[in-house]
């Protein structure tokens, strides 16, 4: 994603723009909306790719019914909140011959169906093209012609989960099929629910648009698994029983995954267990992680144990349990990052909680090299030390992360409103275009401790 735009939803009146980078930083102060910004960015993805009614009270975020999510601050919310988002394609230029970046954008408009709010339209665009879809009509527009159908009935929607013939035929779109393959499953006719008065050229244009505009726009995005992080981590516990993994936001599956890991296959696990100790090293946490299995079986109970070195003399093994808290807090973290043939995009909640501010800064050099590799990290965060070790791994060249590869959000409360600026690092790592109320706060602690 390469920008989201938001208008009437939760505490963010006005439509506004926000811009999204491989390593993006939510900051401000508290209930001022960024933990609803990450539940949106995941469910634009959800109704983007696979045209499913996103659940905005799916874990790790519950942002409550339609009237809790719709702008409300005076009489009366609003009847609807939209939503959207663009990204930075490379396509083949016919007019210059070379390939050039061009912005591709997806945006939806919500409405209540049974208090749930319901994706009634979306619009698909680029440079020459846009198709709006809702649920009695469709609108076309190719290099400035213009082509329009209606469909004969709004179809009855007994409750959120249904989905109509229309939806149907957006999602197979969206989810990678042209709808000139249902036709032909068809043999020729006009599916169910169209009017018949779309004309062949009309058909032809939609074929066209969603063969130039579906494989750009989607591409590797299909590809790329969400993982969205809970602000507090599953509690330690001094002995594990072998269980089905099952991926949760607070990754209480972890442990089990990571026994079967060395059972199965140890290669993986020793790699990851290498990535983890590295990290574990860095931030002054541990120097060792294991698996102890307290029996010969598979079913046997497990441990997960860590060790703390000094100097030349190795500490001993101790459980989990037995260490500080803020180990067993960042490890569920790690792993997400850190395993192979995972999510390649991470929306994650307060991450340093728990954490010393030496491994605090240790995270924000491994946000900037996950990101430096393709992974695109979004953090709502109040931890200075993040952010300051990402300006200074920046400004040290310590990965290949450029300027433009991070952007700081800060949400900004105006009255009962809430406004978000995008901030920029320049190649010192200096933020740009700083708002008046950025860091203020920390700026008047300053003076007042040296007696300004």
């Amino acid at each position: 994603m390469h920008e989201v735009t938001l208008k009437n939803f939760r505490c963010f009146r006005e439509e506004q723009k926000a811009r999204l980078a491989p390593l993006t930083l939510l900051v401000g102060e508290n209930s001022t909306g960024k933990t609803s910004f990450l539940a949106l960015v995941r469910a634009l993805r959800q109704v983007a790719l696979d045209s499913r009614v996103p659940d905005f009270r799916e874990p790790p975020y519950d942002l409550g019914t339609f009237d809790e999510i719709a702008y409300n601050r005076g009489r009366g919310g609003a009847k609807s909140f939209e939503a959207g988002f663009s990204r930075e394609v490379r396509v083949l230029s016919a007019r210059l011959g070379k390939l050039v970046n061009e912005l591709v954008s997806f945006a939806v408009t919500f409405e209540p169906i049974s208090g749930v709010p319901y994706p009634v339209a979306r619009r698909l665009s680029d440079d020459e093209r846009s198709l709006e879809v809702t649920r009695d009509s469709m609108r076309l527009v190719v290099s400035g012609r213009e082509a329009s159908v209606s469909y004969p009935e709004r179809f009855p929607m007994r409750d959120y989960n249904s989905v109509d013939r229309l939806d149907f035929l957006v999602s197979r779109w969206l989810g990678g099929h042209l709808w000139l393959d249902l036709l032909e499953e068809s043999q020729g006719q006009t599916p169910q629910g169209f009017d018949n008065t779309l004309s062949d050229s009309d058909k032809q244009r939609i074929f066209e648009l969603a063969d130039a505009l579906r494989p750009k726009f989607f591409g590797d995005l299909g590809h790329n698994l969400t993982f969205s992080g809970a602000p507090f981590r599953s509690t330690p516990k001094r002995t594990y029983d072998p269980s089905r993994p099952f991926q949760d936001p607070e990754g209480e599956y972890i442990p089990t995954l990571l026994a079967n890991m060395s059972r199965h296959i140890p290669n993986e696990w020793l790699s990851l267990k290498g990535a983890i100790e590295d990290f574990g090293e860095a931030s002054g946490l541990f120097d060792e992680i294991s698996i102890e299995s307290l029996g010969k079986s598979e079913g046997s109970p497990f441990q997960l144990q860590v060790r703390k070195s000094g100097g030349r003399l190795k500490g001993r093994k101790r459980n989990l349990i037995d260490v500080g808290y803020g180990v067993s807090q960042i490890l569920p973290i790690l792993i997400e990052l850190l395993r192979e043939d995972h999510a390649s995009v991470f929306l994650l909640q307060q991450p340093e909680v728990h954490l010393h501010p030496m491994a605090q800064a240790a995270l924000g050099s491994l946000f900037c090299q996950l990101a430096s590799w393709g992974r695109q990290i979004i953090v709502e965060t109040h931890s200075d030390y993040i952010l300051d070790r990402v300006r200074m791994d920046l400004r040290d060249k310590k990965t290949n992360l450029k300027p433009e590869d991070v952007s700081i959000l800060y949400f900004e409360p105006r009255g009962l409103d809430v406004m978000i600026h995008s901030i920029r690092l320049d190649e010192y790592g200096n933020v740009v275009d700083v708002p008046r109320g950025y860091r203020q706060f920390f700026m008047d602690e300053m003076r007042r401790s040296i007696g300004l």
